[in-house]
């Protein structure tokens, strides 16, 4: 077992509920990802944007910063120094998974972040609810790629 990949996951962790709570106890906002970046983009006019773009400036300058200490971006790279690996199923495939990821945040009204980590804590059932239907997807997404289609390993 990978001990480092562990505590890195848990130290990310620790660090994403600390954020969520911090968010939440300072500005009452829930740290939903593509809820603060679709109203950055949409209600630019509104006046609360400086929050939006310091939380997303934080979320792109972290791994940046990691990577200039020498950490590395963990295990999403095969080759040393690369900054990311290869697309799985190719880039024009990886541009339909990430529109779609962007539909279904639509449709089920926020993302992983908003329902998964700041709704289940707060005992949300429509936010419990929105996470199982996550997870079901991801797995039969997985499923049907790796064994039906047969796209990976």
């Amino acid at each position: 077992m990978d001990w480092t990949a562990s505590l890195q996951g848990l130290v990310g962790g620790v660090l994403i509920g600390l954020s969520a709570v911090w968010l939440m106890g300072t500005m009452g906002r829930i740290a939903g990802i593509s809820g603060i970046v679709g109203n950055l983009i949409t209600q630019r006019p509104k006046g609360d944007s400086a929050w939006r773009v310091t939380f997303v400036l934080g979320l792109i300058s972290g791994p940046l910063l990691l990577m200039v200490l020498g950490g590395g971006f963990g295990n999403v790279a095969n080759a040393p120094g690369a900054v990311i690996g290869e697309p799985a199923g190719g880039v024009v495939l990886m541009l339909v998974a990430g529109l779609l990821v962007g539909l279904g945040t639509g449709l089920g009204s926020g993302c992983t972040s908003g329902h998964g980590v700041c709704g289940i804590a707060r005992l949300s059932t429509r936010s419990i609810a929105a996470t199982v239907m996550f997870l079901i997807t991801a797995i039969i997404t997985v499923y049907v790629v790796r064994h039906v289609i047969g796209g990976g390993a």
